[in-house]
C-alpha cells in the first residue's frame, strides 16, 4: 500500500533541507563594469549592496538607481536558478517526476 503521508512527511524535511543548504549558498549580479554588486544567498534574500563611490554623487543618482535595479534583478535570478534546481533535486525523486 502506498503511503501517502509518509511521502508527505519525506517531502517536507528533504525540501527543508534544501532551505537550509541554499541559505548557505552565495550568488551575485554585478551592473556597470563591477559598480554596483548585489550579494544574494539561495532563498533569494539579499545579503549585500556595494556601491562604487563615483556613483552616489547626486547627478548620477538615476544612473545608480538603474544599476542597482539590474544588479538586483541578476543577482536575483541567480538565486531562483539555484532554488529551483535544489527544491527539484530535493523531492523530485519522491514525486516520480512531477517536478
Amino acid at each position: 500500500m502506498f503511503d501517502i503521508f509518509g511521502k508527505i512527511s519525506q517531502i517536507k524535511q528533504k525540501l527543508a533541507e534544501g532551505k537550509e543548504k541554499l541559505a548557505g549558498i552565495t550568488l551575485s549580479g554585478e551592473a556597470g563594469n563591477g559598480a554596483v554588486k548585489v550579494t544574494v544567498d539561495g532563498n533569494r534574500q539579499v545579503k549585500s549592496i556595494d556601491v562604487a563611490a563615483d556613483l552616489l554623487a547626486p547627478d548620477k543618482k538615476e544612473e545608480l538607481e538603474d544599476l542597482l535595479l539590474t544588479a538586483l534583478n541578476r543577482a536575483l535570478k541567480e538565486g531562483e536558478n539555484a532554488w529551483e534546481a535544489e527544491m527539484k533535486n530535493a523531492a523530485g525523486g519522491m514525486l516520480g517526476g512531477l517536478l
